[in-house]
């Protein structure tokens, strides 16, 4: 396995040979500003599939296609309204997904059989940079096998792809550290099918009205037109409780009413000499959402790898950027969830 470092620059020539390497249908690890996507030939199925292999991922669950201009959204998308066309022209490029009707000359496979895809433009350089050299789309979910916390820096997992990824892009830290908000138009009102860094208030700003699926804070069962809605998702394999209060001091109670031996608790740095374990994780503080959804992803691997009988992440209020956070974390803790 090659792993290209453009922390500090990008290697032109490195580049080049990640961008043949997905126009020869192979697979290509890279950042994004929201975590580090696996990313394929997005016109060519067999490519494709082998997304699904690597991560093993069920084919029901469609991808996310990235780009890197307005340009080739017309190539990809049809029949796109004046609604749709505000939000691309506000969020793109950005942690912005947008699902708009297909053209044929995306494989189904990308869009797990439906007649929608969900097409984003990372604001990443690096990604921009991979899709213009390859001259093609990128379908690209999170680089982590399924069901495990999204990788938001190569060490995280390159580990989980070595043998099966010939190439990574190392560009450091993700930014954000969470996957893109995903919005579908209904019936000319913007629907948020998975939440994100560009929040309802940010979308509102924009067009006024906006609206959550109904499966934001709980598992969807059928056919999804988003990443996040079904399948267990963003979780370590040792047993996870999320607790959140309104109040403070009733969620600091909860939360060491629940410790046990071997217990691991992520949380708030205002809360560390508060929780009665030695075993105490700061995702942030409480008056910084950016950095917990930046910390949060690697926190929870970071903790799995200690072997404890159970993880306890402290809640946040499910305003703006919390509401997201809320949303993969309801997911990380399999839905095992105490709110008072």
């Amino acid at each position: 396995m090659k792993i290209f470092d453009f922390k500090n620059k990008i290697n032109e020539q490195e580049l080049v040979v990640a961008a043949d390497e997905i126009r020869n249908g192979n697979l290509v690890i890279f950042p994004t500003e929201t975590v580090y996507g696996i990313g394929a030939n997005a016109l060519d199925e067999k490519a494709v599939k082998k997304i699904f292999i690597a991560k093993g991922r069920q084919s029901d669950n469609p991808l996310i296609v990235h780009i890197s201009n307005l340009d080739m959204v017309e190539k990809l998308a049809t029949d796109i309204s004046d609604m749709e066309r505000k939000l691309i022209d506000a969020f793109f490029p950005g942690p912005f997904t947008i699902v708009l009707k297909k053209k044929d000359i995306i494989p189904t496979s990308v869009t797990a059989n439906l007649d929608t895809v969900g097409i984003r433009m990372p604001e990443n350089n690096i990604a921009l940079k991979l899709i213009e050299a390859a001259g093609v789309a990128i379908a690209a979910p999170s680089a982590n096998i399924s069901g495990r916390p999204s990788g938001t820096r190569i060490d995280d997992i390159k580990d989980e792809f070595d043998g099966i990824i010939d190439i990574m892009i190392d560009g450091g830290d993700t930014l954000i550290g969470l996957e893109s908000t995903v919005v579908k138009v209904i019936n000319n009102i913007p629907v948020i099918l998975r939440p994100g860094k560009i929040t309802p208030e940010d979308i509102i700003e924009i067009v006024g009205v906006v609206k959550f699926d109904e499966h934001i804070y709980k598992k969807s069962e059928g056919k999804v037109e988003s990443p996040g809605m079904k399948y267990r998702h963003y979780a370590p394999t040792t047993e996870c409780l999320l607790i959140y209060s309104d109040e403070d001091a009733t969620q600091i109670d909860l939360v060491n009413a629940n410790i046990k031996e071997n217990t691991i608790v992520i949380g708030y740095e205002e809360h560390k000499n508060m929780i009665k374990t030695n075993n105490f994780y700061s995702f942030g503080s409480i008056k910084n959402y950016d950095e917990i959804s930046h910390n949060i992803f690697n926190l929870l691997r970071k903790s799995d790898k200690r072997h404890a009988d159970l993880i306890i992440i402290e809640g946040v209020k499910k305003q703006g950027l919390g509401i997201a956070i809320m949303n993969r974390l309801i997911r990380a803790a399999n839905y095992n969830y105490i709110e008072k």
